[in-house]
């Protein structure tokens, strides 16, 4: 599964058991589709499904989604705290890896095109595949919701996107589009629903009203009460974490609350959530309180614990977060899921790849683990107290470099392969002769490339092994001494793949 979207439909539906499920069985069973998550609101009386598959494979799996559900869920009938206007009040589709936002619009038309005729239902476009400025904002299309739609309809304005005009009372309208990841985000209150929503009007980016804008840019949000827990929740919906971070809303939310002194009881994430959303809220917190942690899982944790994420259920990152769930869900983990015999034979088998490159990365990246043990030996020890501030300068250049190389050790068998696939292509005629000439190069130019960044990362790394060197731990000499002849040998090969590159660009290539 190269290309992947994600998919994230709404359907009024948040308490009868038997329609949620038989629309994930709907999704489970389409061909390329991965469902994710399936969270049902009962409150609400919604719930959010949670897919990935290619571009293709999304759009026909909301399609079949949507068949279950417009034989199940009669609108007429429907009550819920969340604003609706149709039984798929909402389906949009976001770029995850290796497909552009344009893709993403293409999905949207198509699926809602293909939607409208089926079913002859109205469909609008929003987001980025809104093709008019005064629809790209959800909130907007929505506003009446399903109540005001039959006269809506009747306005030229509101004309969908596709489909006619026409009220269809059990189904009401759809809405979808493009979008980047929208986090739904909650922070718990012990108040009434009026408090929270005056808090939220202070958060939102549409504040109160056009001369009262909120504080927080990209950021809607309301207040309402869930019976079943007993608490009120400012719901908020992060429409970019990158400019409004999930730690900015729930401390803007806390400070709210203190002048109101209401208590703030955690908070919860509905759907699923990028995983630098959340190790952007663990360098907050490290930051704030001074922690030195490296480890992805700690971070993770440490954000869970102070945004309070698992007050309401138990939250597990490896369920919630959605690389881990794409990683989890891929058969074939790559050279560095192997176990260490099965690797060493396959560098030893009739192929070239995985060869130098993957072996270099393991090197390196094993030579910068020493380095990040050396620190560690060297800190949180009475006998080197006073090189704490030191060590929590100099461990964390390794630790990331680390990291980075064991990634390297799949990305230079990958980038070897698409130079082999080219020297597969045929070459019959003068066209293909040509077009396999400049795959070839194109590959040879990529295959080159990754050993030479890796040559980079670990010749980057010299100033902190000598100053590691100075200040570590003596026992751990040995230790330091070989990642040295590890970055010696390195730094030889960036040479190499240097004047190969020179080469290469001299000719044109």
């Amino acid at each position: 599964m190269s290309k992947l979207v994600e998919c994230v439909p709404n359907f009024s539906e948040g308490n009868n058991k038997e329609v949620i499920d038989a629309i994930s069985e709907a999704i489970s069973q389409s061909l390329g589709c991965v469902l994710l998550d399936v969270d049902a609101g009962p409150s609400t009386n919604r719930t959010v499904y949670t897919f990935v598959g290619s571009p293709e494979d999304v759009v026909e799996g909301a399609l079949q989604a949507a068949r279950v559900a417009f034989q199940f869920i009669d609108m007429s009938k429907h009550r819920g705290e969340h604003p609706r206007m149709g039984a798929l009040d909402v389906c949009p589709f976001v770029p995850v890896r290796d497909v552009t936002m344009e893709e993403c619009i293409r999905c949207a038309n198509l699926f809602g095109q293909q939607l409208s005729e089926e079913l002859r239902v109205p469909v609008y476009l929003y987001g980025e595949a809104a093709r008019k400025e005064s629809r790209k904002s959800l909130p907007a299309i929505r506003a009446g919701e399903y109540e005001a739609l039959p006269e809506k309809l009747t306005k030229a304005e509101w004309a969908p996107d596709f489909g006619s005009a026409s009220f269809v009372p059990r189904w009401g309208a759809t809405v979808t589009g493009a979008r980047t990841f929208l986090i739904a985000y909650n922070i718990n209150l012990l108040c009434t629903k009026e408090l929270a929503h005056r808090i939220a009007l202070n958060i939102r980016e549409q504040g109160r009203a056009k001369d009262q804008p909120g504080r927080l840019k990209k950021v809607q949000g309301m207040g309402w009460y869930l019976d079943e827990e007993n608490i009120a929740q400012v719901s908020t919906n992060l429409l970019d974490f990158e400019i409004t971070s999930l730690h900015t809303v729930y401390e803007e939310v806390c400070r709210d609350a203190r002048e109101l002194s209401l208590p703030v009881v955690g908070s919860q994430l509905v759907g699923l959530i990028p995983k630098k959303a959340m190790l952007d809220a663990a360098e907050y917190y490290i930051r704030k309180e001074n922690l030195f942690i490296l480890e992805e899982e700690h971070k993770i944790r440490l954000a869970v614990s102070r945004l309070g994420l698992d007050s309401l259920s138990p939250f597990n990152p490896q369920e919630r977060i959605i690389e881990y769930l794409v990683q989890n869900g891929q058969a074939d983990g790559g050279l560095v899921s192997k176990s260490l015999h099965t690797f060493v034979r396959a560098v030893g088998a009739r192929s070239a790849a995985p060869g130098g490159g993957s072996v270099s990365a393991t090197m390196s990246a094993l030579g910068a683990a020493l380095g990040c043990m050396v620190g560690l030996m060297s800190y949180g020890k009475r006998q080197f107290e006073t090189l704490e501030s030191v060590m929590r300068k100099l461990i964390p250049p390794f630790h990331q470099a680390m990291n980075e190389m064991i990634v390297i050790v799949d990305t230079d068998a990958l980038a070897f392969s698409s130079y082999m696939d080219a020297m597969k292509l045929p070459k019959n005629t003068p066209e293909e002769r040509e077009k396999r000439t400049a795959a070839m190069q194109q590959g040879l130019k990529r295959a080159i490339g990754v050993p030479f960044l890796l040559a980079e990362k670990v010749n980057a790394l010299w100033p902190t092994l000598k100053e590691m060197a100075q200040y570590g731990n003596l026992a751990c000499k040995s230790d330091i001494q070989m990642h040295g002849r590890v970055s010696s040998f390195l730094a030889e090969a960036q040479q190499s793949a240097a004047l190969v590159l020179d080469l290469l660009e001299s000719r044109g290539l």
